[in-house]
């Protein structure tokens, strides 16, 4: 099910900050009229795929800041594994240089209110309790926030299927557009490109130009 249009799931965990530092109760919330935020989740510190996104969003991180956007990401791991893989070379696997803040969902309720955990438990015919899924970590999910605490963007991949932080940017701007103007954007919007009117004579308009 879709959060898209609803208010994201609140929480509070403990989280590792500026690369080091673990705080207790960490919770987007803070961020509540004052910055729109990009919430995504990856499977697990210390695999493959994983520390190749943690390093493409911390490339990125002054652009986000730039348009007042928060940047968080998150894990079923324990914040005590994302302090030691943030104190890892990059050159060993670590991903020592990221500052932003790494959610520990250590109890994968997080993932389970955000919809993106691989699955679930159940009781089998024995009475015994498994998991339908061989490893209950998160999908890669991504969800932009915005300042209301409404999700505007919802993007879920498959585990070994890495995103694109080019387009998260991009889906940043057009909803940031969006809100300032009131005009909407098209397929392969780009900021700085031309938006439309959302009316008949609008998209007329844009189509007979583009």
């Amino acid at each position: 099910m879709s959060l898209v249009g609803k208010k994201a799931p609140r929480f509070e965990q403990s989280a590792v900050v500026n690369g080091h530092e673990i705080v207790n109760g960490y919770s987007l919330e803070q961020f509540l009229g004052k910055k729109d935020v990009l919430f995504f989740f990856y499977p697990m510190d210390f695999t493959f795929v994983c520390p190749t996104e943690l390093f493409a969003f911390q490339e990125k991180l002054a652009e986000f800041e730039a348009r007042g956007v928060q940047v968080v990401a998150a894990s079923t791991d324990t914040e005590q594994s994302h302090w030691a893989w943030l104190q890892t070379p990059r050159e060993q696997g670590g991903i020592r240089g990221v500052t932003y803040p790494i959610v520990a969902d250590k109890n994968k309720t997080i993932a389970a209110a955000f919809g993106v955990l691989t699955g679930e438990y159940q009781y089998d015919a024995q009475g015994y309790l498994q998991a339908t899924h061989p490893s209950m970590v998160a999908y890669r999910g991504l969800f932009l926030i915005d300042k209301d605490g409404i999700v505007r963007h919802e993007l879920i991949n498959d585990l070994p299927i890495g995103r694109s932080v080019d387009e998260a940017l991009r889906v940043v701007d057009a909803m940031q557009f969006v809100r300032e103007h009131g005009e909407v954007c098209p397929a392969n919007w780009k900021k700085g490109q031309q938006a439309l009117d959302p009316s008949h004579e609008g998209v007329a308009e844009f189509l007979s130009q583009h």
